[in-house]
């Protein structure tokens, strides 16, 4: 995992909990927005770490 991808995912663990700490109704609130966009971001992460490295030199 890289540094980007596991701060993406410590930022959207933070803010769901923050969403939790705050709110015990089922409301759209500013944390969990942010949650659910730094997931996305974790996930984006994780793919461009997998990119496909080849060898450019021909033999």
């Amino acid at each position: 995992m890289s540094k980007s991808a596991a701060g993406f995912f410590i930022l959207a663990l933070l803010s769901g909990i923050l969403h939790l700490c705050l709110t015990q109704e089922a409301t759209l609130t500013a944390p969990l927005i942010a949650c659910g966009v730094f997931a996305s971001l974790f996930v984006l992460a994780l793919i461009a770490g997998r990119r496909i490295k080849f060898d450019p030199v021909l033999r």
